[in-house]
């Protein structure tokens, strides 16, 4: 006598998908709140990683376009916002040491102020300063004109303004013949500077030439502070002679700097900032990911029912499992495409407002996906392990 076996049940591949989805979409608000949290998680990881490599990227083109090799020379700490004078031997001193390639002295003049005309109170400067320069200062620091020419070496009163000093005295341009009151004389401006980013200070002062700093002003040949353009490979070896060469009689009173260390230590605070919020970004992934093992939790609790239903017609501890695992898998991974194009969004937009070529990690597009996987995996293996093995009997009981 032949005994027939039952079939034995089956899940298809294709199966699969729209039995995963069944309950999202019956229940698509509660979905929909709870892949917002893996959204939000994402959103964050992939902006943070994006603007930051934008930013980053943006701020090491600007330090390889203005260069490594400028150094400064002031002699000790400005005091009261007065910078001291160096001897009147610095700048030919260090135009002589080897690898040099250009020299520009500049004097700040103490107690010589600018104002937009002779009514303004003496007191009111403005945060702007009056330096003493010669045509050395634009080619040394790479700068360019937004307006009108540089200085000449000759004594006539004209002057050219740095580009914040400009935006305060209210002079966008030289084709007026404006004039500003300076150190108690009216000075032509005849140009604008362009922002440095690497001398600011010259940005909020009037340049003037040195023999009209002489002869008007009361300039007394000592500068204040030097800039130099060293051979990129030399400049550490330059600026361990510069102390010396400026002012041989003490040395340890000079200040030797390179302006681009502080767009190098700003790169740095910029990559620890990102880590801070990387770290809540991760803690936001977290979160969702819990959010939703609650759901799915829930969802075996009120579809017992339908679990013991499928038992009973034959579904086997797999397939119910796979069934829910699939579910919490489809869940984080929309919450995970959904946070990967906001964090895009938010990348783009940061960048164009900013002016900054957008640069998005590839590995923050894929391993948004891998980690939002990761987390539905993580958090649906609980409940599709008691989905699998709710009895089935017990299930249709409670129905």
């Amino acid at each position: 006598m032949k005994t027939h076996e039952m079939p034995r049940s089956t899940l298809r591949t294709r199966d699969l998908l729209p039995t995963g989805s069944l309950g999202l979409r019956s229940r698509k608000v509660r979905a929909l709140l709870s892949g917002l949290g893996i959204a939000i998680g994402i959103a964050s990881i992939v902006s943070v990683l994006g603007v930051t490599s934008s930013s980053q990227s943006a701020l090491l083109a600007q330090i390889d376009q203005l260069g490594t090799n400028l150094l400064t020379v002031a002699n000790g700490t400005p005091q009261a916002g007065v910078e001291q004078i160096l001897p009147t031997t610095a700048t030919p001193m260090i135009r002589q040491l080897p690898h040099v390639r250009s020299v520009a002295p500049t004097a700040k003049l103490a107690g010589v102020t600018v104002f937009r005309n002779d009514h303004v109170a003496t007191g009111r400067t403005g945060g702007r300063s009056v330096r003493a320069a010669d045509a050395s200062l634009l080619t040394t620091l790479d700068g360019s004109l937004l307006a009108g020419r540089f200085i000449s070496d000759d004594d006539s009163p004209v002057t050219v303004l740095g580009y914040s000093a400009a935006s305060t005295l209210g002079i966008s341009d030289v084709s007026g013949n404006d004039r500003v009151w300076l150190g108690g004389h009216w000075y032509n401006v005849v140009g604008i500077l362009k922002p440095f980013v690497l001398a600011p200070e010259i940005d909020q002062a009037a340049i003037v030439s040195f023999d009209s700093a002489g002869h008007l002003l009361g300039y007394n040949g000592h500068p204040s502070r030097i800039y130099l353009r060293a051979e990129t490979e030399y400049v550490t070896a330059v600026s361990q002679l510069l102390a010396g060469t400026a002012n041989p009689e003490d040395p340890s009173r000079v200040d030797v700097s390179r302006p681009s260390d502080a767009l190098t230590a700003q790169l740095s605070v910029m990559r620890s900032g990102a880590g801070l919020i990387l770290g809540l970004g991760a803690i936001a992934l977290l979160v969702g990911a819990i959010g939703i093992a609650n759901v799915m939790v829930i969802a075996v609790l009120e579809r017992r029912t339908e679990i013991g239903l499928r038992r009973a017609l034959g579904a086997t501890r797999g397939h119910v499992a796979a069934q829910f695992l699939t579910e919490s898998l489809i869940l984080a991974t929309l919450g995970g495409i959904a946070g990967i194009a906001i964090g895009a969004g938010v990348t783009v937009g940061m960048a164009v407002y900013r002016g900054w070529a957008t640069l998005i990690p590839p590995e923050a597009l894929y391993g948004g996906i891998l980690v939002s996987v990761a987390a539905g995996a993580v958090a649906g293996l609980y409940p599709a392990l008691r989905a699998a093995h709710l009895p089935p009997t017990d299930a249709l009981r409670t129905a």
